[in-house]
């Protein structure tokens, strides 16, 4: 991690002092507060081998009384293409659209290369210090790109391999057929690392919706990946689209449960009906939503996507790249952002919002009762400067330990 963290790994040790959640406190039926109490954590090859009363020794690692949470993870990010770690640059009026982008890819990629290993370290480091310890990362699939860009993140990824985790998606981010990347996407489908097969907007980009489609869902299925698709269109293209690869997956059911519209910018346009239709049909199939919160003014229909029980991610998308400058790589801040948003003030509401953050992982079930941790779980949590979850949520609490798989960073 940074360089202020000092790392400690050990097979078995405990943790003192550390608070976890372990009810709801009440005002008659309204819930007002959250009660917490100090316990020890014993931790062993990566997994949480029991929680007990707060009375270890001096044997044990002071928690100081931090709040422990599950650590957080990003589902949508460029691990591959940041700035971070070069001087500042704004976006440029200059290009507006997706095609523009692709032009300016094909310019910049070849000089990005040659440090987008160190970039991509730097990109985890400052996650890292925001608690995030997984995430889901697209790389460019491109002619520009070749495969050099999977390589030099695998790399990276290498580097990092103890306290960090990624999920991969080839992305064919100048298009399958605009550019000849087809060849391309079938050499990295087949290899082990990559679990996703990308796409982009195919009517705006490649200009054929059901070509597109039928190649990215007939990828996935050889090799037996998922699904993780761009889709910034809008109207009756982008509703195309969703309905099109929710059609594809109900006849493959093998793709339930990991397939994903990232952004689905379509979605935000809809009426109330016309979203709790899509939202019925997205559930139905168990395909997922991947996105960013805010994006450029477009308010998702999160919480009747939630009700309706489609798998929303969060992800912080761009940070400091040349798509967009406001990514800043904390998660916590998405959770606060959507609870702003979406107007979750209370107590309750603040403390379900951090699932957007751990993704879908949340100390206490909705009736107050404790769920997590639970002995056998990994241990991958982070220790905040906070009281309880809708503080951390509300306040953006500061991350004081991060713990990868047993692997604990912590600040000096």
């Amino acid at each position: 991690m940074q360089s202020n963290y000092q790392s400690i790994s050990k097979d078995n040790y405990w943790i003192k002092n550390v608070r976890l959640e372990t009810g709801f406190e009440y005002d008659e039926e309204e819930i007002v507060g959250t009660k917490t109490d100090l316990f020890c954590i014993e931790i062993e090859k990566g997994k949480i081998k029991s929680v007990q009363p707060n009375d270890r020794n001096s044997d044990a690692i002071d928690g100081k009384g931090f709040l422990m949470l599950p650590a957080f993870k990003d589902m949508h990010i460029h691990l591959d293409k940041t700035l971070y770690g070069l001087p500042w640059q704004a976006l440029s009026p200059k290009r507006r659209t997706v095609k523009d982008m692709i032009a300016y890819e094909q310019e910049i990629i070849p000089e990005l290369l040659k440090t987008s290993v160190e970039r991509a370290e730097q990109l985890i480091n400052l996650l890292q210090h925001y608690g995030t310890h997984h995430v889901r990362t697209h790389f460019n699939i491109d002619p520009t790109s070749g495969l050099q860009s999977l390589e030099n993140l695998e790399k990276a990824l290498e580097n990092k391999k103890d306290s960090f985790k990624a999920e991969l998606v080839a992305f064919p981010q100048h298009g399958v057929y605009y550019t000849d990347s087809a060849p391309l996407m079938k050499e990295a489908a087949q290899l082990k690392s990559v679990g996703f097969i990308g796409g982009l907007d195919p009517l705006s980009i490649d200009g054929n919706i059901e070509k597109v489609m039928d190649f990215t869902v007939q990828l996935a299925l050889d090799h037996h990946k998922g699904i993780d698709i761009h889709l910034h269109e809008s109207g009756e293209s982008g509703m195309k689209t969703i309905n099109y690869l929710i059609d594809k997956v109900l006849e493959n059911p093998e793709l339930q449960r990991k397939t994903f519209v990232s952004h689905a910018f379509a979605l935000a346009y809809l009426n109330q009906k016309e979203t709790e239709k899509i939202a019925e049909r997205l559930a139905a199939s168990k395909v997922g939503i991947a996105s960013s919160v805010p994006f450029r003014g477009k308010i998702m229909p999160i919480p009747t996507l939630k009700k309706y029980g489609v798998n929303v991610l969060i992800g912080n998308d761009n940070v400091q790249d040349y798509w967009s400058t406001f990514g800043s790589g904390n998660m916590l801040q998405k959770a606060n952002l959507i609870a702003e948003l979406y107007g979750y003030e209370s107590e309750f509401a603040l403390s379900r919002t951090l699932e957007f953050a751990t993704q879908n992982i949340l100390p206490l079930n909705d009736k107050g009762e404790q769920q997590w941790p639970k002995i056998g779980d990994e241990a991958n949590v982070v220790l905040v400067d906070a009281g309880c979850s809708a503080e951390a949520v509300s306040r953006i609490s500061k991350v004081e330990v991060m713990i990868h798989e047993g692997n604990v960073f912590w600040k000096n």
